[in-house]
């Protein structure tokens, strides 16, 4: 994984931009004043440090249409060279309009890069630690603000401080995000495989990964371009079937599937569990609360499968440890076929078999199944209409109804499988179903593996080999809907290029998963610009300023203006322990524990600084409350509301769509940054700062109840397992709401 850890500290390089440029425009916005004689011109003061903002709203409007077109590395490294180059025109302004030009340019660079940085760091990091990694952007932005808030400040003791150099500065690290860029950062294969370039993807993902066997991987991608397919949930027992089947007649169990390993010829048998609902996860573990409406069916569904699935951390199989290799990760075999785009130009009876009903699949060859000569086939002989032959670099389940399963592993503990299964027709024809599976083992107790369901013919082990596993059921994304009426011989695909060449849709938006992921994106971007971080920042220096600070460092010599900086900076320095315990806790506790953990600090926080604004209890005692109050407040809100948002928001989309729909978050994000940052001042003059700062708690308090309502636990699974959820969720609120 030291791949996808380089690859997301580079990246996140873009947010240590950000911070810089935030921190250095207000340091420096004192010495522009006093050059081009603002002090009587507000409003053009306002617009210099407001400009960055417009231009990050503007660029945030096409920035997703533009990342699912041309990718996402292009864009970040376009956000490398509009920093560097609004930094030379800062460098030079003869004048506050060039200046103001210059602010837009960067303003671009920074919409870019908070849009953008998230979003290519899901997309390449392991479902391990892909929370911890996607904190990364908020430890570089704090950390660039600290740097340049140090840097501000040395420049201020010096007699003639130059605003211009501490603007330009901003070219150097550009250019070293830039060439690390151009150097480290491969495209993300999530966007690769959208437009059908499996070869460039699979070789990003073997450079991410440090392996050479990604095929579980590569395969899950591709089952990711399918959006708003009819998901269901069943369940199965599985166990080893050598020596319990071996003497049993399966034919006449058709709800049997017997799973093969490629090592020594293991095997073992899955059954599904009968009586289960659609979504038997919730069914049996949801609370009352979801019934009734108060919890999204979602937030039930996601939790669910947090206490039944035990904690992973790694990217092995959790199914059957102590029975070797069920589920291949890792195959020996030889690779016989690679995927790219100019693979299309091959024979169509390459990727789609005859409708003839004498033809076997012997010949079937699709781009995510490879035909090659396994032990397995040897002890299988001919195959069955509709069966499938070993999955590339993977294992091969074959039931006995004509039920096959190949299965890789795609972190998290998931497995990915697919499943056709064969049946007569009323006309007599036979007629087949593909369907892919996601494949977790559930944490049930040792004391009931095995008690659940008995295979027929043979009694269950004392010791409790049996393992229960939970089956997210779909229609795989490269099994066309025009060739189902076709009655191909077998799982007729077609190739992941033609799949990807739908492009993005703006229809898509309107699927029940997504719009349901867009409305809890959405919702909790709101509600973390508007829970006063912006009004805390404002008003730090001033509560500094009481508590004693600005006294103590102005009776060694320092100036004011030098030590509002110095205050700013030991602010800043203070959240980085903060996030880096909560870069620790993303992961192991998750989002959605961490929101709801450190929101409810958060409303003290701001309680306490209300009560002390109000009552009086001495000059001291008042500016030493609120210190505190105000460093807590900072210290938990980068714990969690800080990171989690854009988190969250780079998860739970469709790979199809996420550029679109991140864009659309983040253009929420920056217009409530802007009604948060230009109301402040009025709300301050109407309500005063109790009001302000109690509004702030009201909405903290919203908050926690929405976060616990609607934001489900996307911890430890894979990007596209978390999107099935969400359709899966949606359809289910929909059913009851019309219940």
């Amino acid at each position: 994984m030291n791949g996808a850890v380089l690859v997301a500290i580079v990246a996140a390089i873009g947010n240590l931009l950000q911070g810089w440029d935030n921190a250095t425009i207000a340091g420096s916005v004192l010495y522009i004043k006093r050059e081009f004689n603002l002090e009587s011109e507000p409003t053009i003061e306002g617009l210099i440090v407001a400009m960055s903002l417009i231009g990050a709203t503007l660029i945030t409007t096409c920035s997703g249409a533009l990342a699912d077109w041309l990718g996402r590395r292009p864009l970040m490294i376009i956000s490398s060279v509009l920093y560097f180059i609004s930094g030379l025109v800062m460098l030079w302004s003869p004048n506050v309009y060039v200046l103001l030009f210059a602010r837009l340019l960067d303003g671009f660079g920074v919409g870019l890069a908070v849009t953008l940085v998230p979003v290519y760091i899901s997309e390449t990091a392991p479902p391990e630690i892909r929370g911890s990694l996607n904190t990364l952007p908020q430890f570089t932005g704090s950390g660039g603000m600290f740097m340049s808030y140090c840097m501000v400040f040395g420049m201020s003791l010096t007699k003639t401080p130059s605003w211009r150099l501490m603007l330009g500065i901003l070219s150097v690290p550009s250019l070293v995000y830039f060439v690390l860029a151009i150097l480290f950062l491969p495209e993300s294969p999530r966007w690769l495989v959208s437009k059908g370039r499996m070869l460039e993807a699979k070789q990003v993902l073997q450079r991410l990964r440090g392996r050479e066997d990604v095929s579980g991987e590569m395969a899950l991608l591709v089952e990711g371009l399918g959006v708003g397919g009819e998901t269901t949930f069943e369940e199965y027992i599985i166990g080893p079937g050598n020596d319990l089947m071996d003497e049993h007649d399966l034919s006449g169990e058709k709800d049997l599937i017997k799973l093969y390993a490629p090592e020594e010829g293991l095997s073992w048998v899955a059954r599904p569990v009968t009586g289960q609902s659609t979504v038997g996860l919730v069914s049996r573990h949801g609370s009352m609360a979801s019934k009734s409406g108060l919890i999204d069916p979602l937030v039930t569904l996601f939790g669910s499968v947090h206490e039944k699935f035990p904690e992973t951390g790694s990217m092995r199989s959790m199914l059957f440890p102590h029975f070797g290799s069920m589920f291949s990760v890792g195959g020996n075999q030889p690779r016989q076929e690679e995927w790219d785009e100019e693979s299309l130009a091959r024979d169509g009876e390459d990727y789609v078999s005859d409708a003839a009903a004498g033809d076997s699949d012997d010949n079937l060859q699709s781009p995510l199944i490879s035909r090659q000569t396994t032990s397995m086939d040897k002890d299988l002989g001919p195959p069955p209409h509709g069966s499938l032959s070993s999955m590339q670099h993977g294992s091969i389940a074959q039931g006995n109804a004509g039920e096959p399963v190949g299965s890789m592993g795609i972190g998290g503990g998931w497995q990915l499988a697919w499943k056709w299964s064969e049946r007569e027709g009323s006309d007599g024809k036979k007629e087949g179903g593909f369907k892919r599976i996601y494949l977790h083992q559930e944490g049930v107790p040792g004391s009931r593996r095995g008690s659940l369901v008995s295979i027929p013919g043979g009694d269950v082990p004392a010791d409790g080999e049996f393992i229960q596993a939970a089956a997210l059921v779909s229609q795989p994304a490269l099994y066309s809907a025009e060739l189902m009426n076709q009655q191909p011989v077998g799982p007729a695909m077609v190739h992941p290029s033609e799949t990807a060449a739908k492009g993005p849709s703006w229809s898509v938006l309107f699927e029940p998963g997504v719009k349901h992921a867009l409305a809890v994106g959405v919702g909790i971007q709101i509600l973390q610009q508007f829970s006063g971080i912006n009004g805390v920042l404002y008003y730090t220096p001033q509560i500094l300023e009481e508590a004693g600070v600005g006294v103590l460092l102005s009776n060694i010599g320092i100036s004011s203006a030098s030590a509002s900086l110095l205050i700013s900076a030991l602010t800043t320095l203070l959240m980085l322990p903060s996030i880096a315990v909560a870069m620790r806790l993303m992961d192991i506790s998750g989002r959605r524990s961490l929101l709801l953990t450190t929101i409810p600090i958060l409303i003290l926080s701001l309680i306490i600084l209300v009560v002390g604004s109000l009552v009086d209890m001495g000059k001291v005692v008042n500016a030493s409350i609120s210190t505190v109050s105000v460093v807590l407040y900072f210290c938990t809100f980068v714990m969690g509301f800080g990171p989690v948002p854009n988190i969250l928001c780079a998860e739970i989309f469709p790979t199809r769509v996420r550029g679109l729909c991140i864009a659309i978050c983040a253009l929420t994000f920056w217009i409530g940054d802007i009604i948060v940052t230009y109301s402040l001042p009025v709300m301050l003059k109407s309500i005063g700062l109790a009001g302000v700062f109690g509004m702030y708690a009201v909405v903290c308090v919203i908050s926690w109840v929405f976060v616990y309502m609607k934001v489900p636990e996307t911890k430890g699974m894979p990007l596209e397992v978390i999107t099935e959820f969400f359709s899966v969720g949606a359809k289910q609120a929909a059913a009851i709401k019309n219940n």
